[in-house]
């Protein structure tokens, strides 16, 4: 297991191509990494993000998720959050680079997950673990070799 504890280990991400997992809801553990990586030329693209877009623009996958929202009070069903982020995967050029902030987050998404990277004969470069992140996922990055752990600054 690899751990990242520095600034240096991130500018080696640094790429416009760079596809970047970061695991973990998005909160303060976060937060310094993604100012690190705002230089990076990548998209920055989180759940909620592109829920609120799909709701905000009226869409059929944006009225189910508002629905959703509304019974539940919180978190989306695994059906509902892959179509959101299908969208906008299969959407964005091959060869964009991206930092996907708190996706995946059950091990079914990081799975099919996968299974969209590889369809487009993509590579992820790196997966970073915060350590609240879910442990099955986190299992599944580090059965591949990809996960890095990132240490939570104290306050």
């Amino acid at each position: 297991m690899r751990r990242a504890e520095d600034s240096s280990t991130f500018s080696a991400l640094a790429s416009a191509k760079a596809k970047i997992v970061l695991l973990g809801p998005s909160g303060p553990h976060h937060a310094d990494l993604l100012s690190q990586t705002r230089s990076f030329s990548i998209e920055h693209v989180s759940p909620a993000t592109l829920v609120q877009q799909e709701i905000s623009r009226r869409t059929s996958i944006g009225q189910k998720a508002a629905s959703a929202l509304e019974r539940s009070g919180f978190g989306l069903s695994d059906d509902l959050t892959l179509a959101v982020l299908r969208k906008w995967f299969w959407a964005r050029k091959p060869d964009a680079g991206y930092l996907l902030e708190g996706f995946p987050a059950t091990l079914l998404q990081a799975k099919v997950f996968d299974e969209w990277v590889e369809a487009r004969g993509e590579t992820l470069t790196a997966v970073l673990n915060s350590a609240a992140a879910d442990a099955a996922v986190a299992t599944h990055y580090r059965t591949q070799g990809l996960l890095t752990e990132i240490a939570a600054r104290a306050a």
